[in-house]
């Protein structure tokens, strides 16, 4: 089972995207879901989570610019972004948290022109 991540694009510098990541109600009513990226060159890293219960956390980069929220009768998670810069450029994942291995998804590719 891999969760697959969507909404990604090009975007000019300053702008939005939503991402989303649509799974099955066994893997998002039992565990925190989260959102991952992979910039060039660097290790893939945690952006937010947000348990069950609707607890969320960033990491720093996200802070002030991206929103995470879940809606429970769609098995679906989303990462809002805003604010958008060439520091976000790279592939964003959905996955749990911590990780599970067989989650893993091919994300969705972010590219911001400046």
């Amino acid at each position: 089972v891999q969760l697959q991540a969507s909404g990604g694009g090009l975007v000019q510098a300053g702008g939005s995207l939503r991402l989303s990541c649509a799974g099955s109600r066994s893997i998002f009513d039992s565990h925190v879901m989260a959102w991952y990226r992979q910039l060039p060159g660097k290790p893939r890293e945690l952006v937010a989570f947000i348990t069950t219960r609707g607890k969320i956390s960033y990491a720093d980069a996200a802070k002030g610019r991206f929103t995470i929220s879940r809606d429970i009768a769609k098995n679906t998670v989303y990462l809002q972004m805003q604010s958008l810069s060439p520091d976000d450029i790279g592939v964003y994942y959905c996955n749990t948290y911590p990780s599970t291995q067989t989650y893993w998804g091919q994300g969705t590719l972010v590219t911001v022109s400046s």
